[in-house]
């Protein structure tokens, strides 16, 4: 680490009002099937990028913030369901850039407990089954559409030009970068989704650590 640290401009908190989504409640309610409650995107996509989505929205808070290639705690302390990700940014004794915390930060669990603060909130159901008596598996079918659509609305809006808030900008870096926007908006304006997603860095974490996933993958079969 340099004796001389950078100076980091601290983000401006965005609390989201009691109606609003995070962003990774917000990404999980696009890409999983409304039906059936399965996602629709392999699990290393969703798990990445949900990891990326948890840091978008601890930025957005105001907890934590890019200081030169490091991710490191602002000093904030915002009410928020990744309190313990915050903590762990927070405590770490040594920083790490944001590629590495999405890679720390995805996984299974994350995603379930996601699932589960989209359930307690009454938007999706928990639906589990059980196979040969032993093995169970978790569904999150959709019980009230609304959000989910105000999302889709707000999102078209920004790709049509017009006004949007940090929260959807997020959203639509997010989805870029894990090569989701052309699945969900597919008339969607290539060029202004390329400007909303520029230099987002939880963004270009993720887009940073699929492509290294697809590498290893792909050395693995060769």
């Amino acid at each position: 680490m340099d004796a001389e640290t950078p100076n980091i401009e601290e983000p401006t908190a965005e609390e989201p009002n009691a109606a609003e989504l995070s962003v990774p409640q917000a990404f999980l309610l696009l890409v999983t099937n409304d039906a059936d409650g399965e996602p629709e995107v392999p699990a290393y996509i969703l798990r990445t990028t949900l990891a990326g989505a948890i840091l978008a929205e601890l930025e957005l808070l105001g907890a934590i913030g890019l200081q030169g290639k490091h991710v490191r705690a602002t000093g904030g302390t915002p009410q928020t369901e990744f309190e313990h990700q915050l903590e762990l940014i927070r405590h770490k004794s040594r920083p790490h850039t944001p590629k590495r915390w999405v890679s720390m930060l995805e996984g299974r669990a994350e995603v379930q407990r996601v699932f589960e603060g989209l359930a307690s909130r009454g938007i999706v159901d928990h639906v589990g089954e059980k196979h040969l008596g032993v093995f169970r598996t978790v569904r999150y079918p959709e019980k009230d559409h609304a959000p989910e659509a105000a999302v889709r609305q707000e999102i078209q809006a920004a790709l049509d030009g017009k006004p949007t808030g940090a929260r959807t900008t997020a959203l639509v870096a997010l989805l870029e970068a894990s090569g989701q926007l052309d699945k969900l908006f597919p008339a969607a304006d290539r060029i202004r989704a390329r400007e909303l997603a520029k230099d987002y860095w939880p963004a270009r974490a993720v887009a940073d650590e699929l492509r290294m996933i697809r590498l290893a993958e792909a050395e693995a079969t060769t």
